[in-house]
């Protein structure tokens, strides 16, 4: 690990060196690379600048153990004490942040919320989880657009996909895919029973054209007249866009927007954040067949977190955590439970890579 970081240390310095010449200043196209490469380098290298810094203290006061006077031993065992305990945590510091990066982490990403079992009240919880994220990423100064929407008679979503953009958006969001449970009593249950009903989450790397080539062949593209609740809402133009993307069956549609031209960009946005997904899943599946890792799979197949309203609680299955915050947590506070799932998952991608 050592040669590493001294490693990262040397092109750090060279890259503070490139930063400053002028000839890089005037190529707008390599001072942003370079100053990306820094900007990654500088988590990393003030970390090493303190453990070295750590380790000349250790063997200073290792020194002074041996000094013939007892005072002075005792103040250099203290020492000794604290600065072991600094050494330790900065070696954890450093493992993670010479883990391998998430080339997707600093994406924006795409939101999509179904209803799953549990009919109206699934709906409405889709549309709880949805204001949670929107009030999370508002507190993070993180942009939503909404992509494709489908409400449900009673107020609550059926669907919705949004495009959450901000810095490191997807290394954050990632962990929030899968099944999330509610139970609660709803509305209009007139013996005060407790229904339980599904909301599924995915979190996609938002997807540029470059990372998912589309053939337009592979596209049936229909278009047609916007359903919507009547009156004004109802466009009388065929807006409203559907594609299907033909080698895979997956199939978008967005009627959100008045113009036909809008409807089918965002549907595209969709679209190819989905197939970015699609390869990212295959590709792990193809890791997982020679290495378990379950770390970034995102896996859906079972319930990830429940909500439960009676008792105020938000349970996360995957890491065992409950926090009686039920409020806070929909209105968008849901650090605690983020900071706990990145330090989990962490600990996991250490643990494969020493037994590695």
């Amino acid at each position: 690990m050592l040669e590493v970081l001294q490693g990262v240390e040397e092109r750090y310095n060279q890259i503070e060196g490139l930063l400053a010449d002028p000839d890089i200043v005037s190529d707008q196209e390599k001072y942003t690379r370079y100053a990306r490469e820094h900007a990654e380098l500088s988590r990393v290298v003030p970390v090493y600048r303190r453990y070295k810094e750590v380790l000349a203290g250790l063997e200073e006061s290792r020194e002074l153990l041996r000094d013939s006077d007892p005072d002075m031993r005792e103040l250099a065992r203290e020492e000794y004490d604290r600065l072991e305990g600094e050494r330790d945590r900065l070696e954890r510091e450093l493992k993670v942040l010479l883990l391998p990066k998430d080339p997707n982490d600093e994406k924006n990403v795409v939101l999509e919320i179904r209803a799953g079992t549990g009919g109206e009240e699934a709906a409405l919880f889709a549309a709880d989880l949805f204001r949670m994220y929107s009030r999370y990423a508002e507190d993070r100064k993180w942009s939503v657009e909404v992509l494709v929407e489908h409400p449900s008679a009673t107020g609550g979503l059926k669907e919705v996909a949004a495009l959450v953009k901000g810095k490191g958006a997807y290394s954050v969001l990632k962990y929030e895919s899968g099944i999330h449970r509610v139970q609660r009593v709803p509305a209009t249950e007139a013996q005060g029973r407790i229904h339980t009903s599904a909301v599924t989450v995915a979190v996609l790397p938002e997807a540029e054209e470059v990372d998912v080539d589309i053939d337009p062949s592979d596209l049936r593209i229909d278009v047609f007249r916007s359903q919507g609740c009547g009156g004004q809402h109802v466009n009388t133009t065929d807006s409203a866009v559907r594609i299907t993307h033909l080698p895979t069956g997956l199939v978008v549609t967005c009627q959100d927007e008045k113009s036909q031209h809008k409807n089918k960009a965002k549907a595209m946005k969709v679209l190819r954040a989905r197939l970015l997904n699609r390869m990212l899943q295959e590709q792990e599946e193809k890791i997982a067949e020679t290495r378990k890792n379950q770390v970034g799979t995102g896996d859906r197949s079972g319930r990830i977190r429940t909500y439960n309203f009676p008792q105020g609680r938000v349970t996360d299955h995957r890491i065992g955590l409950t926090v009686y915050k039920l409020d806070q947590i929909l209105d968008g506070q849901f650090q605690e439970i983020t900071d706990a799932l990145i330090t989990h998952f962490q600990a996991k991608a250490l643990e494969n890579a020493q037994a590695g």
